[in-house]
């Protein structure tokens, strides 16, 4: 795993630009380091070493020299694809993917993204055409990202690369403000700063001449759906896929570990990983906390007779490290389970350099509790007129509250509308209470339509996974694993967020994701051939923490009502809306993520916009030198 960075060159741009914007993102790869620069492009590249230790440097050139590769992420197939390079004429002066991917491209340009299995960015400058070519995985594992302003043209694998060159315009993009605030990420192409832009999962550019086309070349789609499928032939193909995907991503000349929660994901891809080789795992949890789950963990990996590492942490590690963690996401993020994420992987990487994780369980095969409504909206939309369905919910919003209130009124609204990831934090009226500027407020439901049109016919809850396939899965889970990983010098593998593994996926039916009470059925089908029962059927818990208590603990409430009311909060927020907010949540109301949403926002900003602001919060993360 590693870091890159790159521009395309312009007069009077320090010899060491290059350098800096390498060392921004030293953390990637800590290993070694290299540079590639010519009269039209610089490179820069951080190693963390993994496969064959000793070669692979980069940038790497093709054979003639004409072509520069670099590039973050593991390729699971490469051998394959190195022998029909070999059956092409090319030889090789190494045992790494990279290589593959350099002569792959000199062979097939492009169309070399076909083949591909794992996760993977890369960036390839063709000396020759001038060209540069950047791509990024099928579902977002690896982040790539560039900058262009119509005169700079920059990419890395990290926004905050882009800080050490001189041209680039460092600003705040406030029309997403209102978008962040609705999902806690953004749901695009765009980011929180203007001119800055995702390469999105399943795309790859081309800059020339001084212009950025974009194109796809993959999309995850439920156009091939199988209703003769069984729940039991789908767990028979599920655990054939698990053991391939597993054993594929064990590929490593340095030793591999493994998360491990209490629940059925990355229980099964550890005990499938166990059957191959002995391996560590690592849990994180609070002493004496009812959201710790390191009981169940510890007693899973002893009963698979595994070695199991329990990670511990309080209130003070989570606050105190909050604004290092902000300036590592790039981008705010408030998940709050970021936080435990950036301790377990800190603690592991002190004893692996890999680690597995169960991420993309949940999106692929329908292991989310939401899911389940689907059903019944399905048969109520299905069997009750629209103008029948909209005259209940009228008469329903005027009533006082009673059962079945709720499923009335979203009955009669379209899921794009309705799908509670549209609105996840703060809805449109919400907004507009809590933001300074509420013209600036916008409708999240539109800025997401086109996702639910490439669905459109489909039954609910293949929209609402395609949804979270393409918006939650990248943006939120993927997003915060790299981040918080790579702050450690850890690379994390993710075995369930895989080419073939969604596939397979793709062409389950409802019947064998979900039932009327119980999720991802045909996974906890496999799973409960392969693990203890207790573990295969426990319902899915997510990744708790006492937040929402913590947030009314006087030491930490001091520190969030601070923060809302300095100068940054006032800037962009309607700062007695905050305060009630925090009074309902003392109250009993929880409000525990549009706080955390609006806290971690403003620490964001005062990270990476220092200058617009009196607040000495950037003086608690660690050797960033912003």
């Amino acid at each position: 795993m590693c870091g890159f960075v790159g521009f395309v060159n312009q007069k009077d741009v320090p010899a060491d630009t290059i350098n800096n914007m390498a060392d921004r993102i030293k953390h990637r790869g800590p290993d070694d380091e290299a540079y590639f620069s010519d009269d039209k492009v610089s490179m820069g590249f951080r190693r963390l070493s993994i496969i064959d230790l000793a070669h692979g440097r980069q940038p790497m050139k093709n054979t003639d020299g004409s072509k520069v590769l670099t590039f973050n992420g593991e390729i699971y197939n490469y051998k394959e694809i190195r022998e029909e390079l070999k059956e092409l004429g090319y030889e090789f002066r190494t045992d790494v993917d990279s290589e593959v991917l350099i002569h792959g491209y000199d062979a097939w340009g492009p169309d070399l993204l076909q083949k591909l299995r794992g996760m993977f960015a890369f960036a390839i400058y063709d000396s020759k055409t001038g060209e540069v070519f950047g791509a990024r995985d099928h579902f977002g594992i690896k982040p790539l990202y560039y900058y262009d302003d119509g005169d700079t043209f920059l990419w890395a694998s990290e926004i905050k690369a882009f800080l050490e060159h001189p041209n680039f315009k460092k600003q705040l993009n406030v029309a997403l403000l209102p978008i962040h605030l609705s999902f806690e990420f953004i749901p695009s192409r765009e980011t929180m700063f203007k001119n800055v832009f995702k390469l999105l999962p399943g795309q790859y550019f081309l800059h020339k001449n001084g212009k950025t086309e974009t194109h796809l070349y993959y999309k995850f789609n439920y156009d091939h759906i199988d209703e003769s499928q069984t729940i039991e032939e789908d767990a028979d193909k599920i655990e054939k896929l698990v053991d391939d995907s597993v054993s594929a991503h064990m590929i490593a000349d340095v030793e591999v570990g493994s998360f491990l929660s209490s629940g059925i994901d990355s229980s099964y891809v550890l005990n499938e990983a166990a059957k191959l080789k002995p391996i560590q795992s690592f849990s994180i949890g609070f002493k004496h906390s009812k959201y710790s789950e390191l009981s169940w963990s510890t007693e899973f990996a002893k009963e698979i007779k595994q070695k199991n590492t329990p990670i511990y942490m309080n209130g003070d590690d989570y606050f105190d490290i909050l604004p290092t963690m902000m300036y590592y996401m790039d981008e705010p993020l408030s998940n709050p389970a970021a936080i435990q994420l950036y301790y377990l992987t800190k603690r592991t990487s002190q004893s692996v350099k890999v680690a597995l994780s169960g991420e993309g369980a949940d999106e692929f095969f329908g292991g989310y509790n939401t899911y389940l409504e689907a059903i019944p909206f399905d048969r109520y939309q299905k069997f009750v007129p629209k103008p029948i369905r909209k005259g209940l919910a009228a008469v329903a919003r005027r009533m006082p509250r009673f059962h079945g209130k709720r499923f009335l009124v979203r009955g009669a609204q379209p899921l794009s509308e309705r799908y509670y990831r549209v609105n996840y934090v703060f809805n449109y009226d919400d907004r507009n209470k809590v933001l300074k500027d509420p013209t600036i407020n916008r409708d999240s439901g539109a800025y997401t339509q086109h996702i639910f049109d490439d669905v459109k016919g489909k039954d609910e809850m293949t929209q609402m996974q395609y949804f979270d396939i393409n918006t939650w899965l990248p943006y939120d889970i993927l997003h915060k694993a790299d981040r918080m990983s790579m702050a450690n010098s850890l690379e994390v593998r993710v075995p369930l967020v895989d080419k073939k593994v969604a596939e397979f996926a793709s062409t389950m039916p409802v019947k064998t994701r979900i039932t009327t009470d119980e999720t991802k059925i045909s996974l906890r089908t496999a799973a409960q051939r392969q693990l203890p029962k207790k573990t295969a059927l426990k319902e899915k818990l997510g990744f708790p923490s006492p937040i929402a208590s913590w947030i009314n603990d006087p030491k930490y409430h001091e520190r969030i009502v601070n923060t809302f009311h300095s100068d940054t909060g006032r800037k962009f927020f309607n700062v007695d809306e905050l305060d009630r907010l925090l009074e309902e949540h003392a109250n009993g109301k929880s409000n525990m993520q549009k706080i955390f949403t609006i806290y971690t926002f403003i620490l964001w900003y005062q990270v990476y916009f220092p200058e617009d602001t009196q607040e000495k919060t950037v003086e608690l993360v660690h050797r960033t030198q912003i």
